[in-house]
């Protein structure tokens, strides 16, 4: 047991000097810059193998929404460097094309190149989806990096997102809320920016969320989760929803909730 952690230990720590906070940064940074120049192609991303998708589906980088050209209104990344991951979230208020889209990219740390994308990407007829209120909220939240002797560990980060996520399925979870918090759903607000705003309303029973993939930010106290709202064995349906769940936590404790679901094809509010 001894020597698989140590050798756990050592991959942790090679994993990290090969993504730094710096690298990461520059990554994210092109990858938004691509998106507002409407090219698929920029200089991070790797010129071999890449892994990239849509809304939980295999699409073509080459007709999706990097070739569109986006006017961004408000952006904000997050990075892991144990995992060698960022994450992009951008709202785009165009009136004619609004967006609110979560992405998560993945280096190969080979070549230190983007080699994974994957996003979720809302837009008119999705859930709740109103870009404007999105923008209002999201651009009032404070997400500045936390002190180094008061950040999370990864773990009580990822720990205070999945435990939110359980709750849709088990109401004996125990999930972290903190005092206040706010949860933004789609358009939707559960705060007033007040020191009494909740975020423990409005969760519904027997779903599942399925299939997660995490980036964590522990400078910043983040996980955004990309996963299948629903599942498999859920009752949205046999794949679920794609969806986009990010936390800040601050003190152990959730402090704001982003959602995202994209719906496709299928009926949906919003």
């Amino acid at each position: 047991m001894r020597t698989l952690l140590t050798v756990l230990s050592f991959a942790t720590s090679a994993l990290s000097q090969n993504c730094t906070r710096a690298l990461l940064k520059t990554i994210t940074q092109d990858y938004a810059s691509a998106l507002k120049a409407g090219t698929p192609s920029f200089s991070s991303l790797s010129p071999g193998t890449l892994t990239y998708t849509e809304n939980r589906a295999s699409s073509d980088i080459k007709t999706g929404i990097l070739s569109k050209g986006l006017k961004i209104d408000f952006e904000r990344h997050q990075h892991d460097i144990v995992q060698c991951a960022g994450f992009l979230e951008a709202i785009v208020q165009n009136p004619s094309a609004p967006y609110v889209i979560h992405s998560q990219l993945r280096l190969d740390t080979s070549t230190q190149k983007v080699n994974q994308i994957d996003s979720i990407i809302t837009t008119k007829g999705d859930w709740l989806f109103n870009v404007t209120g999105t923008y209002y909220w999201a651009s009032r939240e404070k997400w500045d990096p936390i002190p180094a002797e008061k950040q999370d560990t990864r773990q009580v980060i990822k720990a205070a997102g999945d435990a939110y996520c359980d709750l849709f399925n088990d109401k004996n979870v125990k999930v972290p809320w903190g005092t206040p918090c706010a949860r933004l759903e789609g358009g939707a607000y559960t705060g007033k920016g007040a020191a009494n705003d909740r975020c423990d309303v409005g969760v519904p029973n027997g779903v599942k969320l399925v299939n997660r993939q995490y980036v964590i930010d522990q400078e910043y106290g983040t996980v955004d989760i990309i996963m299948d709202f629903g599942g498999t064995d859920g009752s949205v349906g046999t794949k679920g929803l794609p969806d986009s769940h990010e936390f800040r936590v601050e003190g152990g404790k959730l402090r704001y909730v982003h959602t995202l679901s994209s719906c496709g094809k299928r009926p949906c509010m919003g």
